[in-house]
């Protein structure tokens, strides 16, 4: 466990929690995951989209913020980029002068949701792709456009996918990015300031750790990056409510149960949660996936949105008591580190008058426990920990669900074909 301090924004993000994914694009009027840049533009023509449903169902669900493929590997654009004609612009959506980009900026200012954009930087369609250098001032001018015309950005997400050989110039990447929103989070690649938890499953393990020395870059054929220095670099899972990532007719929803346990594995061990919603060709999420997102964010606002009146006392010796003051009945537990100095936890231990309540290895940004209901009034955390290491919050919930959901693990042959 290293000291090593988070930013300002990192540690803003990490409260967020929970972010939403929209992969939207030429894919989805093909039935596709990947496509090789020759689908026809004028094939995009999303008649009803409604970028402020999405966002409000993003809201529903819980997000804090949102992220937009802008373009995926196909290269096909969702703003008016004058860099290619394979955009928006050559479509028959809104005669070639709508621009998804801003619809969606404008929703999340609108409903106050922070806005992400994902911008690919394998390429299928752009003829330059070739070469490094050429290609390199072609992805600027684009990341440049998306960097100063959409507002203030929250997150930029880089796609490992397809680009195993290829080098890019990822210095003047960040000084771009440096340059015109300084505060984005940038995602896994180039200069990150998050990264991959290292699957697509939605999934972190015990130890959370934020502060990492290499990192896994390419999301289906994953590749460890050594990294120049050790980095404080807090982790993203992301998944789709559905089996692939763009839109197909054939398939559904998870189950409530399959995201509890989703959440439970991310948020739940300190790292953030980005669910992907694919809107469909209608430019609408699915009625099905609305009313699912839904059921999902009350269920977590009913479990863990009023935790029970507790005072919470430091005893010294990385020991914490939480006094509810007078006996209740709690099923589970919240715990969060207090950040501003570094990670510092390694290990814990919750203890009742009754022996050992739960117990776990790192704590972060939040940790939840489930236990069988017990009655207590107070408990005790016992920390193992670097020195000066300090609980933000130990809260308990009585919340009727007493155990975590087992994940029904997705394998890759789950998703389609041509993923």
């Amino acid at each position: 466990m290293h000291s090593l301090k988070a930013t300002p924004e990192q540690l803003a993000w990490q409260a967020d929690r929970m972010g939403v994914f929209f992969h939207f694009g030429i894919n989805t009027f093909h039935g596709k995951e990947w496509s090789d840049g020759t689908l026809p533009a004028q094939s995009f023509n999303p008649t009803e989209l409604d970028a402020e449903q999405w966002v409000r169902t993003a809201k529903e669900a819980g997000a804090k913020y949102v992220v937009l493929t802008t373009k995926h590997h196909d290269g096909f654009c969702l703003w008016p980029t004058a860099l290619t004609e394979y955009s928006v612009a050559s479509s028959p959506w809104k005669d070639g002068k709508g621009d998804v980009v801003a619809e969606v900026a404008a929703a999340c200012r609108k409903l106050g949701v922070k806005l992400g954009l994902y911008l690919s930087p394998w390429d299928r369609n752009a003829e330059c792709y070739a070469d490094s250098k050429a290609y390199d001032e072609f992805y600027l001018g684009q990341l440049r456009e998306l960097c100063s015309n959409y507002g203030q950005l929250h997150e930029l997400w880089f796609d490992g996918a397809g680009s195993e050989g290829h080098e890019y110039d990822w210095a003047r990447i960040a000084a771009l990015i440096e340059e015109l929103q300084p505060g984005a989070m940038v995602f896994n690649m180039g200069r990150p300031t998050i990264r991959w938890v290292g699957n697509e499953d939605g999934l972190a393990a015990d130890p959370v750790e934020y502060v990492v020395e290499q990192t896994d870059f390419s999301n289906y054929t994953v590749v460890t990056t050594k990294l120049e220095e050790a980095l404080y670099l807090p982790p993203e899972c992301d998944v789709s409510i559905r089996p692939g990532w763009f839109w197909h007719a054939d398939q559904e929803p998870k189950t409530l149960e399959h995201l509890l346990a989703i959440y439970y594995r991310s948020v739940g061990l300190g790292a953030n949660l980005l669910l992907n919603l694919p809107p469909d060709t209608r430019g609408l999420l699915p009625e099905e996936d609305v009313r699912r997102v839904r059921e999902f964010g009350a269920e977590v606002t009913r479990r863990f949105g009023s935790p029970l009146p507790a005072a919470v006392r430091e005893l010294g010796k990385g020991r914490w008591e939480l006094d509810f003051g007078e006996p209740v009945t709690i099923d589970h537990l919240l715990l969060a580190e207090d950040l501003s100095d570094g990670q510092r936890v390694r290990g814990h231990r919750v203890l009742s008058d009754d022996g050992l309540l739960a117990a776990g290895k790192t704590i972060g940004s939040q940790r939840i426990h489930a236990f069988p209901a017990a009655t207590v009034q107070r408990l005790t955390v016992e920390l193992e920990a670097v020195d000066g290491a300090r609980l933000a919050a130990v809260d308990g919930f009585r919340t009727g669900a007493e155990s975590i959901p087992e994940v029904a693990y997705l394998a890759p042959t789950d998703y389609p074909e041509d993923h």
